[in-house]
């Protein structure tokens, strides 16, 4: 296989990918709707590999980012899609993949105090040690859907850029401005120093429900500021999280169910803290 293709190849190896995209310094994005708002993020491509059948699809973005129908200096690699499913280990969703540079990220201060259309932030979503891609896809989607101005990621959670949460995301990854929060839950002090008051949903003795905490004078004030802290599917957030943010918060449940998947009850977090 030619040498070009390396970027492409066993994409469903996560380990692999994980270890090759970081030191590679690339992601993949996958379908000509995610390549497309890749390219209007202004993220830059460093190949694309499609079928015959979607070029067309995908020739107008290449233009945007490259400028040329071809690519000029950047290489389109088309194969049918038996090729391309025995390059990289799976049927390609619509047929079309991008290896894209990866952006660097920003500064957590900067990004809060930038996030809102080069305003402040209002509305930030804290991912605790979320290790399943797609419900990180999911949650990103939800927070683009859904007003949210950030979400910072705490180093032992997955990568927003995998491509399997790029996919879930439909691309909101590139839409809603993210970083990395490391030394978390001390870090939390970076978000209470800009004004941040910081809830974490979770079940404890004192939390309140989530319609009573959204009606609080410091949350529904027109300049106020909440950080909302998801925790892992199974264990929830760390202890330290949950006794160090200003509010834990509950979505009241019905019907003997005693929670919601994260990724549904963020969404349903993000609807009611909206502004």
């Amino acid at each position: 296989m030619d040498a070009a293709l390396d970027d492409y190849v066993r994409l469903t190896d996560v380990n692999l990918r994980r270890h090759l995209e970081t030191e590679r310094g690339l992601y993949m994005a996958e379908s000509t709707k995610v390549i497309m708002r890749a390219i209007q993020a202004g993220h830059s491509p460093r190949s694309f590999l499609t079928s015959p059948k979607w070029l067309p699809d995908l020739t107008p973005w290449v233009r945007m980012a490259t400028g040329q129908d071809d690519g000029g200096p950047v290489p389109v690699y088309i194969a049918p899609e038996t090729v391309l499913t025995s390059i990289t280990g799976f049927k390609v969703h619509r047929g079309a993949l991008a290896a894209m540079n990866r952006p660097m990220l920003p500064d957590v201060t900067e990004l809060l105090r930038t996030a809102r259309g080069g305003k402040p932030a209002r509305r930030v979503v804290v991912l605790e040690a979320l290790v399943d891609h797609t419900n990180v896809g999911a949650i990103f989607r939800s927070c683009a859907a859904l007003g949210v101005d950030a979400v910072l990621v705490t180093d032992d959670s997955a990568d927003p850029l995998y491509r399997r949460s790029v996919r879930v995301s439909m691309g909101t990854v590139f839409q809603v401005p993210w970083t990395r929060i490391p030394a978390w839950p001390r870090s939390m002090d970076l978000l209470k120093a800009e004004g941040f008051t910081t809830a974490a949903l979770a079940l404890a003795a004192d939390s309140v429900s989530l319609d009573e905490f959204a009606a609080l004078p410091v949350v529904s004030s027109p300049d106020s500021k909440v950080a909302l802290i998801l925790g892992t599917e199974g264990d929830g957030l760390k202890h330290a999280t949950i006794a160090h943010a200003d509010y834990s918060v509950i979505i009241p449940m019905a019907g003997g169910v005693d929670s919601l998947n994260v990724a549904a009850a963020s969404a349903v977090a993000c609807w009611e803290l909206r502004v």
